[in-house]
């Protein structure tokens, strides 16, 4: 039982798939042109007899009408002729005359007797008529006794028998000589379809072991196996997405390293800030205690930014597809976003400005929409300069959204523009420890405005500033699966 159910699994493999289908293409038509060659021998035979006997029977009807045998004169030489001819022929001859009354049988058991029998009758309407009995195997032939004289007149039919054995016995040697030509093709077939699959196959297995070894960790080269166009293309899309997951670890790694760096500053702050109230003792004044205090509530404040940051893309990966989506004034959400942006601007003595060109209503999920805006005018803050400015603009047609957020700040390597939507990606590592940040707030921001079918794109130059254009479908559409 084990095995029968492990049958579909054996031939689920390309090789035996490959094997079975070479096989069958040379079996089958070997099988095919033989049964068609031995059918068509059979025919030729078929033919052949008939055609000699049918010779054979117009010399014998010239016989009965010269000896007038066929009007009723008895002659022993027609008869021992007739009997010599049917034993050579291992067959049976019947002289029968218009009315289909048997003058003579060889076989000597119907003479006398009228034989109404189909190709007989057409005969006598001066037609020769042949008949292969497959079953009994023998071919019969009906030819008429025809009188040349003027008019011509038909004066009866000769029917003749002849045994086919011959023929079953030659055929009996072919089928024999088929068989074994086929069973020869076949092993044949065998061997070349063990050889051929397992030729063709080996690439890919060689790519199998392959990713394997990279997989664990064996190996680190590329996969390079170019025996056919398709394997060649494998390997190069299999090294293309191995190249992505190396970068991918690379910035996974960087992230770690960011974020270990980020939550332990704010832990170090705290600690060295208790440790130095706690070395003051009761004497120290109540100011420090309390400028102490605000120093600690700034880095815990700092801790749950980051942390945030953290669940809010782990919020964003389970919410795709299932935004709530309802139409939202985009002019009001702006202007709530850049009042609560307004004192980190202050502090950084950056300029703040909003420009609506018309009244914009988006469908959108406000909460994720919310935060992927508020990422893009906090960093156009935090990586400018002091005395810079940041432009927040709005508008829109009769199909989209548009949102510009433009400053002239730090700006962004030109190296790094391909990277920075990257999550994990820090693209100004020179002022990555002393702004605060994990490298997720743009990430955040592209896959908020990916989710709502949105696009964004960035120009950047360094020292001159940066400007993010997002555009946005105004009507939300569910995509379906």
């Amino acid at each position: 039982m084990d095995f029968i159910r492990r049958i579909p699994s054996l031939f689920s493999g390309l090789r035996i798939r490959l094997c079975v289908l070479i096989i069958l293409a040379a079996v089958l038509p070997c099988a095919f042109l033989s049964m068609s060659f031995l059918s068509f021998i059979r025919y030729q035979m078929w033919e052949n007899d008939a055609i000699r006997l049918t010779a054979q029977a117009q010399i014998v009807t010239n016989d009965l009408i010269s000896s007038g045998y066929i009007r009723g004169n008895h002659s022993d030489t027609i008869d021992t002729e007739l009997i010599t001819l049917s034993n050579s022929y291992s067959g049976r001859i019947m002289v029968m005359d218009r009315g289909l009354k048997i003058i003579k049988d060889t076989y000597d058991m119907h003479e006398g007797r009228i034989l109404i029998y189909e190709p007989a009758v057409r005969s006598l309407s001066n037609s020769t008529e042949t008949y292969y009995d497959e079953k009994n195997a023998y071919l019969i032939l009906t030819v008429p006794i025809i009188a040349y004289d003027e008019p011509e007149e038909v004066l009866g039919v000769l029917l003749i028998t002849k045994s086919t054995d011959d023929i079953m016995r030659s055929m009996d040697y072919f089928w024999s000589l088929a068989v074994i030509i086929n069973l020869s093709v076949a092993a044949a077939a065998i061997a070349c379809g063990i050889l051929l699959s397992s030729r063709i196959v080996r690439p890919f297995e060689r790519i199998a072991s392959g990713i394997s070894d990279i997989t664990k960790g064996i190996k680190q080269d590329r996969l390079q196996v170019n025996d056919y166009t398709e394997t060649r293309r494998i390997s190069e899309n299999f090294d293309a997405f191995h190249e992505q997951m190396k970068v991918v670890d690379d910035s996974r790694s960087e992230f770690v390293s960011n974020v270990s760096h980020e939550l332990k500053t704010p832990l170090t702050s705290m600690k060295v800030l208790a440790d130095s109230i706690n070395a003051m003792g009761d004497g120290a004044p109540i100011e420090m205690y309390r400028e102490f205090m605000t120093d600690i509530t700034s880095e815990i404040d700092h801790e749950n930014d980051i942390i945030n940051e953290l669940l809010s893309l782990v919020r964003l990966d389970r919410a795709k597809g299932e935004l709530s989506i309802a139409p939202v004034n985009m002019n009001e959400l702006l202007e709530i976003l850049l009042k609560r942006l307004q004192p980190i601007a202050a502090m950084q003595k950056v300029e703040l400005v909003l420009e609506s060109f018309r009244p914009v209503t988006a469908e959108v999920d406000e909460i994720q929409f919310s935060l992927a805006l508020m990422n893009l005018i906090e960093n156009a803050i935090k990586y400018n300069n002091e005395g810079g400015w940041v432009h927040v603009s709005l508008n829109s047609d009769h199909r989209y959204c548009y949102i510009r957020v433009e400053d002239n700040g730090m700006g962004i390597p030109e190296d790094s523009l391909d990277r920075i939507f990257e999550r994990f990606y820090r693209a100004d590592k020179s002022h990555s420890r002393e702004i605060a940040g994990t490298g997720l707030g743009l990430a955040i921001t592209h896959e908020a405005i990916v989710l709502h079918h949105g696009e964004i794109r960035v120009s950047s130059m360094v020292g001159e500033g940066t400007t993010f254009d997002v555009r946005l479908p105004l009507k939300y559409i569910k995509e379906t699966v």
